[in-house]
Parts: C-alpha cells; sequence; structure tokens
C-alpha cells in the first residue's frame, strides 16, 4: 500500500459496512419472499422499501462525507462509484419484491430461488469484503468469487428464459414474469460492479 504523509477520512470505511450490511438485510427478505403467500409478501415488500431507504441514507451519508472531505482514504470517483453500485443493488433488489406484489404474481418460475440463493450469497462475501477495504487484505478472492456468482447468475437467467417461453405461460404473465427475472439478474450485475469497482480500488492503492 502507499505511504501516505497526510492523516485520511476513516469513517468512509463504516459507512461502506454499514450499506453492505443493509444489502444482506434486503437479500433475507428476498429469501423470505420464495415462500411468503400474498399477504405475507405485502409485509415483505414494506420492510424491503424501509430497507431501500435506509441504503439511500447510507448512500446520501458518503457523498455528504465526500464533499466534506479534504483528505479521503482512496480516489473520489472510486468512493462515489462503490457507493453508487451497492445502492444500485438494494434498488434492483426493492423493485423486484415490489413487482411480484404490484403484479400480484401467484407463483415463481422454478429457478427464481436459484436467482436469490446466488444474490444472498454475493451479499455476505460483500459485507465480508467491506471492512477489508481498511487494509487492502484479503479481497482477490473476494472478487474473484463475485464474478463466478455473476456468471452462474448468468445461466440461471438464460434457463428462467428458456422456461418463460417455452409457451407454458399466455404472454401477459411471461412479461410479467420476465420483468421480475430480468431485475434479478441486474441485482447480480449489479453486485460484480461492486466487486470489479473493489479491485480498481485495490489495484491503485497496492
Amino acid at each position: 500500500m502507499r505511504f501516505r504523509l497526510t492523516p485520511r477520512e476513516t469513517s468512509f470505511y463504516d459507512m461502506f459496512a454499514a450499506s453492505a450490511d443493509n444489502i444482506v438485510t434486503g437479500s433475507k427478505l428476498l429469501m423470505e419472499l420464495l415462500g411468503a403467500d400474498t399477504a405475507g409478501r405485502a409485509e415483505i415488500a414494506e420492510r424491503m422499501r424501509a430497507a431501500e431507504h435506509a441504503g439511500d441514507d447510507a448512500t446520501h451519508a458518503i457523498f455528504h462525507q465526500l464533499n466534506s472531505s479534504f483528505i479521503t482514504p482512496f480516489d473520489r470517483e472510486d468512493i462515489y462509484a462503490l457507493a453508487s453500485c451497492l445502492d444500485d443493488i438494494m434498488d434492483f433488489m426493492e423493485e423486484a419484491v415490489d413487482l411480484v406484489v404490484l403484479y400480484n404474481v401467484e407463483e415463481l418460475p422454478k429457478g427464481v430461488e436459484q436467482q436469490i440463493e446466488v444474490l444472498a450469497r454475493a451479499a455476505e462475501l460483500t459485507a465480508e469484503a467491506m471492512p477489508n477495504l481498511r487494509t487492502m487484505d484479503n479481497l482477490t478472492e473476494y472478487w474473484i468469487e463475485v464474478n463466478r456468482l455473476e456468471n452462474q447468475a448468468d445461466q440461471i437467467h438464460r434457463k428462467l428464459l428458456a422456461h418463460l417461453f417455452n409457451g407454458k405461460y399466455d404472454a401477459i404473465e411471461v412479461l410479467k414474469l420476465k420483468q421480475i427475472v430480468d431485475v434479478l439478474e441486474e441485482a447480480a450485475d449489479a453486485f460484480e460492479h461492486v466487486a470489479n469497482t473493489v479491485e480498481t480500488i485495490a489495484v491503485k492503492e497496492s
């Protein structure tokens, strides 16, 4: 790591960790969604909305700290990118739950549980990785594994699309379900964007 003569604002590390922990909360709500009935899904959507708002607050806190800090732990554009990518994950997870409720989906297609399991694992890895930004240690395995998970998510997504277009569902139902599985795929992509941003930061700081 580069030697610095100036002090650095370290509260960013805690804020990134808090943002990632909130994403874990969101992933657990997605898991709850799988086994919930219609009334339960509406209640989960309310809790997911609250988690998404908490994520927004965490992101705004990072931006505020960034604008008021003279010295930052790493490049400002990377801080902004990392905060934005973390926020995107929560946005996509909240959108997926909201769509399930708004579209009154009775049964999610087989394979969605695999999508959500991948997201839950990526959330755990991301939460574990954020505190390591302080030292830049033990991060390589994190971004390698998240990239592997994103590749797995791509495969699951393609199989889901093939299932949706096999003639079992009517056209309107296909449109509804496709939008949901597409948003979950975007969440997987967003986890990869976080991992790639962390890799960029680590390379710069090495």
